[in-house]
């Protein structure tokens, strides 16, 4: 599967502007990450931007992503890329083995929570964005209530990155999306 092909499935699941915005912040930060650590960037792309495909269409613990892993099966996607994405979902029971599935779980909640909180700061950017405002922000519980801290915490911890490390990659790498993503961009 490449990007096109990726991009069709994505959108033929899914039409709702913020779960395709979600999409197009993780495969940035998917693509970002692959290339620091010298790996497949257009795989890890891929596997960032659908893997929430199904979500809109089978949004229930039951379904997602057990759903869109039956799907990309029967495509012929992948089966380490198929695995990443079943491992996002940590009530999936799949391990995150590869450093793709690890790399995944720890962008997911952390891009939602991120552009959560550009999207309520007065510029609506990433720009001027701290990480020390980002740690402080994630103790507020009733901010973004649905973003597991827990997630954020363990994502990094299973990356092998410090959670400082962690939060200034990603503004970094959601940087040149912002327009994309929802967000504004003096970029």
């Amino acid at each position: 599967m490449n990007r096109e092909q990726a991009y069709e499935l994505l959108t033929e699941y899914t039409d709702k502007k913020g779960l395709l915005q979600h999409a197009f912040a993780v495969e940035a930060v998917m693509r970002a990450y692959a290339r620091s650590f010298g790996e497949d960037e257009e795989s890890y792309g891929i596997v960032g931007l659908i893997h929430d495909f199904d979500y809109q269409r089978y949004p229930t613990e039951k379904e997602h992503p057990f759903e869109g892993a039956r799907i990309l099966r029967e495509l012929g996607v992948e089966e380490e890329w198929v695995k990443a994405i079943m491992g996002h979902a940590k009530y999936s029971g799949v391990a995150r083995e590869s450093r793709m599935a690890k790399t995944l779980f720890a962008v997911d909640e952390l891009c939602g929570f991120i552009i959560a909180y550009a999207l309520v700061r007065s510029s609506r950017s990433l720009d001027g964005l701290k990480v020390k405002s980002v740690t402080k922000k994630m103790k507020d519980k009733r901010f973004a209530a649905a973003v597991s801290r827990e997630d954020i915490r363990k994502g990094a911890e299973e990356l092998g990155v410090g959670l400082s490390e962690h939060i200034a990659f990603v503004i970094e790498a959601l940087r040149p999306v912002q327009g994309t993503i929802g967000l504004n961009s003096n970029s």
